[in-house]
């Protein structure tokens, strides 16, 4: 029996609109923007896969019928209740939050606090996300599939349909999660903004639904091996010469812009999904109103593009296709073995989220869901030996800064592997970008510290909409000049039914890492020359 077809009950609508299928009609009606600013021909008929609408409850939010080829995690003999990961606090996420078109300046008498430089910072208060259990609706998620080529079914998320008139948002995801790591944005930016968030194929719900190999005949093959999809002896049809790489993504989000979307996005990304935005961005300027960096990877491969470097290329036998090569198989087992364990996943959630009382069980229990596909392990390895893209990070970053993309850069400060550093090396190349730092908040800042980061991409989308007439987030008027100069704000929202603070760093034009130095030695002399007698 066909693999895909059980994989998921869902309808089937076919139509020439760039548009998504509107998940509570079956009718599908094409609308135009003022703020098109590019025509993008369409001369394809488009195949778009939808679930019904439906909002999260703690698991990938797949339909039963997908848990045919997931191992029963929580259920069943053996198995215990879902505990939450030791280091986080498990309790229910509720926000209250306010207005969220603007922002108000701290009195005097709440400007206390001080920064590392030990300048007084204002505090400004920001709107928390949408309250639900408070009357306060966030933007209804659809979960669709798109039909890219055959057999390449692309999952993302949509919300902000009826927001007909506002720009468009994609959001691309970090290695090893999906369009479910920006629930937060999806649920908050979607009362304002259309939005879409995918996964890139090879991972979360983009993984393929049948085998791209024919099963093994090696004698004494074991039942857990046969469970593997990618270790067959030979390459079904569909996917002679797939590989997940930086090559295919970026195509993937170029014809998912031209044939879902339609029109020109502001485009987000986080870690790897931020090297794949600024990739995107290099190569289709005309597809793009402005890339957003939140702790962006800057580097992602191991082994020469083809197109690049052909010589180098072709000393590697093996360049990420399927079946997996014989010699990488065993490694790949190995690897995978102990990276999808569950221990392991949660120390990388320790390590890359900063604040520990934020409950990552929804995350985590996403990512070990994933990792359950047969076609998982073999995904990874095709990732792992992937060539490089045809740009270096900043090659692209490069190209963009030549076809005057604009760009926004938001950092986590406690990140432990894009450390602060990367970022301001961004900065010196786009000086005119504005960069802000955010702390405490580690690699993934938009799930982590979401207020600030949606309060912040709202601001600056507003000033790119305007064409200036907005000032940049945390900017107010009597403050224009300090654009070029360095400023720190005091950020608090309530989470929770508690306030919560973070600070946030504004690197205008005129920073250098050298200066901001200067800047931190100054302060620490100036008070130790304060305290002495």
């Amino acid at each position: 029996m066909n693999l895909r077809a059980k994989f998921i009950s869902m309808e089937v609508i076919s139509y020439n609109s760039p548009r998504c299928c509107n998940l509570n009609r079956r009718l599908v009606v094409k609308k135009s923007s003022s703020r098109q600013q590019v025509k993008i021909p369409l001369c394809r008929k488009h195949r778009i896969l939808c679930t019904r609408v439906q909002f999260r409850s703690g698991s990938l939010g797949l339909p039963n019928k997908h848990h045919l080829f997931l191992k029963n995690v929580y259920h069943g003999k053996g198995s215990r209740p879902f505990k939450p990961l030791e280091g986080f606090n498990n309790v229910d996420s509720k926000v209250l939050s306010g207005n969220y078109n603007g922002y108000v300046i701290g009195s005097e008498d709440e400007m206390g606090r001080m920064s590392e430089t030990g300048e007084s910072v204002t505090k400004v208060l920001i709107p928390g996300l949408p309250d639900e259990s408070n009357g306060e609706c966030g933007a209804r998620i659809s979960s669709c599939f798109w039909q890219w080529k055959p057999k390449f079914n692309v999952h993302y998320e949509k919300s902000g349909a009826e927001n007909v008139n506002s720009p468009p948002l994609l959001f691309l995801p970090g290695f090893g999660v999906g369009s479910f790591h920006y629930e937060n944005q999806l649920k908050d930016l979607g009362r304002e903004y259309r939005v879409w968030a995918i996964d890139f194929l090879g991972q979360g719900m983009s993984l393929p639904f049948e085998d791209p190999t024919s099963p093994s005949r090696e004698e004494g093959i074991t039942e857990g091996k046969d469970f593997l999809w990618g270790f067959g002896d030979k390459t079904e049809p569909w996917a002679n010469g797939l590989v997940y790489s930086m090559d295919l993504w970026r195509d993937q989000v170029r014809h998912f812009i031209e044939e879902v979307i339609g029109e020109p996005v502001y485009i987000v990304g986080n870690s790897l999904g931020g090297f794949v935005a600024l990739y995107f961005a290099a190569c289709n300027p005309q597809l793009v109103k402005g890339v957003t960096l939140l702790n962006a990877t800057p580097f992602w491969g191991f082994f020469p593009n083809p197109m690049k470097s052909p010589r180098l290329a072709r000393i590697f036998s093996w360049s990420g296709t399927f079946p997996l090569a014989a010699n990488v198989r065993k490694l790949t087992e190995f690897v995978w073995q102990k990276i999808s364990d569950p221990e392991s996943i949660a120390d990388v959630l320790r390590q890359v989220y900063a604040d520990h009382s934020i409950n990552v069980d929804k995350v985590f229990s996403h990512i070990l869901e994933t990792t359950q596909h047969p076609a998982a392990a073999a995904s990874f390895a095709s990732i792992m030996f992937a060539p490089q893209g045809e740009l270096s990070f900043r090659e692209a970053l490069s190209r963009c800064h030549m076809n005057n993309v604009p760009i926004c850069l938001m950092y986590g400060k406690e990140d432990p592997w894009v450390k602060p550093v990367w970022g301001r090396q961004v900065k010196k190349q786009v000086p005119e970008a504005p960069y802000y730092e955010i702390s405490p908040a580690g690699h993934c800042p938009h799930d982590e510290v979401p207020e600030v980061v949606n309060y912040l991409l709202r601001g600056w989308i507003k000033n790119l909409e305007s064409e200036g007439a907005v000032g940049l987030p945390l900017l107010d008027d009597m403050e224009m000049e300090s654009i070029q100069n360095n400023i720190t704000r005091d950020l608090e929202f309530v989470r929770e039914g508690s306030k919560k603070s973070v600070m946030v760093r504004f690197l205008g034009s005129k920073f250098s890492l050298w200066n901001l130095i200067k800047s931190s030695l100054k302060s620490r002399f100036g008070k130790l020359e304060t305290k002495s007698p």
